[in-house]
């Protein structure tokens, strides 16, 4: 039997009401507004860019603020600084406050090297042209020199940019004036200037590490950029910028023995520095000399303490810097950790094999694309020589003798 009216009525009545006041819709959090950051469209994480718009996109769209991004230094600590430098530049950009903490240069040294902002109109990426259609006889002409398997393919896109703006582009020919670097505030560590003494108990930390991480924590809590502050004044993020750590500068071993004595020292202020930015508006990028540290299992959990890790292979002083395959190229970048923020699987970069170059004015990462055919100059066999040596695929560069291609 169906209920009466006035009962239905009634009921739903009194279910909108109990929907209305107990069982709500689940809006948005309220997201800090800070200037330079903006929200993931991911997890919603907090994001701030790194200076490379090619190293945003790869991280996934910037560095989430409360991470530590690692980047393991290149033979010459030449790049690995670069990258350095972009993060601490963009901080001057967006009126971030900074913190820089080096054993080897003084942090005015690093602060003086900063590349200068340019304008937007210098660096707008620019799409690929596809090709035009024509039937022009030098347009027949060239795509004749085209092996058939290659002529219908598109062209690749090898920059790594995202479609919605995000930092700013600098020119590492030029230095920041000083009136916007003296603009911004900064905290120096310099370790010859905090003497440090031996402790009395046995901690497994460094003292210069606990002297560093004291001092990290001191501006966290008297500049207010922990999250539980008072919103007593406007909010702001602190980029923490650590140069070189493991070094034997710092008084750790890590570089010159197997077994080092001082093994957990570095693992220990990780674990440290994580908590501090976990719980404050700041995120940090340390450089590791991770090609003099001979113990790979302990270079390993140094990697896993980090959200993201990055490795920079400089041709530099090695065999590629002379191989025609890599001449548009500086050196490859390895992708060692992603992070896992608010989801339980981390988004994978679509193209692994990466390769960054410093160009006159800017330092950008690119997907490492290799033509098929060097030079119409270079013979069959040198070709074959030297696709064997780049360990690309397998080189089948037999046919006939107008055959000027090879097969990746």
């Amino acid at each position: 039997m169906a209920a009466p009216v006035n009962s239905v009525v009634n009921s739903s009545a009194k279910c909108s009401s109990f929907n209305a006041t107990s069982f709500q819709k689940k809006t948005r959090s309220r997201l800090i507004s800070i200037p330079g950051t903006r929200p993931s469209v991911q997890n919603g994480q907090l994001l701030v860019s790194t200076g490379v718009t090619s190293l945003d996109y790869l991280l996934g769209g910037g560095l989430a603020v409360g991470t530590v991004l690692l980047i393991e230094e290149d033979r010459y600590d030449s790049y690995s600084r670069m990258i350095l430098k972009y993060f601490l530049a963009e901080g001057v950009v967006c009126r971030h406050e900074l913190f820089v903490a080096s054993a080897q240069h003084t942090p005015d040294d690093i602060l003086q090297e900063l590349p200068s902002p340019i304008l937007d109109d210098v660096a707008i990426h620019k799409p690929v042209e596809q090709p035009r259609l024509s039937h022009e006889p030098q347009d027949s002409l060239d795509a004749m020199k085209i092996a058939w398997r290659y002529q219908n393919l598109p062209k690749v896109q090898t920059a790594l940019a995202s479609s919605s703006r995000f930092g700013h582009y600098y020119d590492v020919s030029k230095m920041m004036e000083a009136e916007i670097r003296e603009a911004a505030k900064c905290h120096r560590f310099y370790l010859p200037e905090h003497p440090t003494q031996s402790s009395p108990t046995h901690s497994p930390m460094l003292e210069s590490y606990s002297a560093l991480l004291k001092s990290l924590r001191d501006v966290i809590q008297r500049e207010g950029f922990e999250v539980t502050a008072p919103m007593s004044k406007s909010r702001n993020i602190l980029r923490i910028g650590l140069h070189s750590l493991g070094s034997t500068l710092w008084g750790d071993d890590l570089c010159c023995h197997d077994n080092p004595r001082h093994g957990h020292a570095l693992t220990t202020f990780l674990y440290g520095l994580r908590a501090l930015l976990r719980s404050s508006l700041s995120v940090a990028v340390v450089t590791v000399p991770s090609h003099l540290i001979q113990n790979r299992a302990l270079m390993g959990r140094i990697t896993r303490l980090c959200d993201n890790a990055i490795a920079l292979e400089s041709f530099k002083g090695s065999e590629r810097e002379a191989n025609p395959l890599y001449k548009d190229y500086h050196g490859l970048l390895h992708v060692r950790q992603v992070p896992h923020l608010n989801c339980l699987a981390s988004q994978l970069p679509d193209h692994k094999d990466l390769a960054f170059k410093l160009k006159r004015k800017q330092f950008s990462i690119e997907r490492l694309h290799l033509p098929p055919d060097l030079s119409e100059t270079v013979s069959r066999v040198s070709r074959g020589e030297l696709a064997g040596t780049a360990m690309v695929g397998s080189a089948c560069g037999s046919g006939t003798s107008g055959n000027k291609h090879l097969d990746f």
